[in-house]
């Protein structure tokens, strides 16, 4: 009998992109899953959506937030409700190849990990391949994480036994990169599979979408998570860019 996989994905006004999202994960070819959906007060039909779907797929589980409290917020409450011995993330506008989780959880048993991720490629609000694949070290330290977030959120699992359930910060940006940080202190070291098995939709409204928009987040990671000084949060952040400009982008191919 294969292990429980939970998704966690928090939602917000995704009419447009979650059917598919759904879809991508009703094809997987590994079939023990729950999907625990939390809507963070979405004003569109994104409920109505879900909804219908769960009466048809009861590992499809919808919970509703009464104010808006953002992803962080969100994902810690299907963090809650979750049971399966495994962690997975997928937000409500990003697809999964339908044999991501049967890879996934393979190569985390052949390899003995506790944690992994994927490559992933990219697409357009409509759909539309961007020709360009995300990638990372094949051996992924803590210190070379620490610089960047080489994780994709929507290719990354991990093993509740071995972790515990680990509650993220509720912040509005980086909670992902936090978490991942807060894993790879504990083991050091970990391998993606070296596939792209997701695709990363990038929105023109997304905040993420931005690099620049993105830096008081990335800076916060070090001041207000790591808790270092304002000289050495900054000092910390010349070398974030200096690896955003020069290392990550080798880690990007053309398709």
């Amino acid at each position: 009998m294969s292990e429980l996989v939970s998704i966690i994905t928090p939602t917000y006004n995704a009419e447009k992109f979650i059917t598919e999202t759904l879809k991508s994960v009703q094809n997987q070819t590994y079939q023990n899953w729950e999907m625990i959906l939390v809507d963070d007060a979405s004003t569109d039909k994104t409920v109505n959506i879900i909804a219908d779907f769960a009466e048809k797929d009861s590992r499809i589980k919808l919970f509703k937030l009464e104010k808006n409290s953002g992803n962080g917020f969100a994902r810690n409450i299907a963090l809650e409700k979750a049971v399966g011995k495994y962690i997975a993330y997928l937000d409500a506008d990003d697809l999964w190849f339908a044999n991501k989780l049967e890879k996934q959880i393979g190569f985390l048993k052949t390899n003995t990990l506790p944690f992994t991720f994927s490559f992933y490629d990219c697409i357009d609000e409509e759909g539309n391949s961007l020709n360009r694949r995300v990638e990372a070290p094949i051996n992924l330290t803590y210190d070379e994480l620490f610089f960047c977030n080489y994780v994709g959120n929507l290719t990354a699992i991990y093993d509740v036994d071995y972790f515990g359930k680990i509650v993220i910060e509720a912040t509005q940006k980086r909670q992902d990169w936090r978490l991942w940080l807060t894993i790879l202190k504990q083991i050091q070291l970990t391998k993606p599979v070296p596939e792209p098995l997701a695709f990363y939709r990038i929105r023109k409204d997304s905040i993420s979408s931005s690099k620049f928009k993105l830096i008081k987040h990335n800076f916060g990671v070090y001041r207000e998570f790591h808790g270092f000084n304002f000289m050495f949060s900054v000092l910390l952040m010349m070398r974030f860019l200096f690896t955003q400009l020069i290392i990550k982008p080798r880690y990007i191919k053309k398709i």
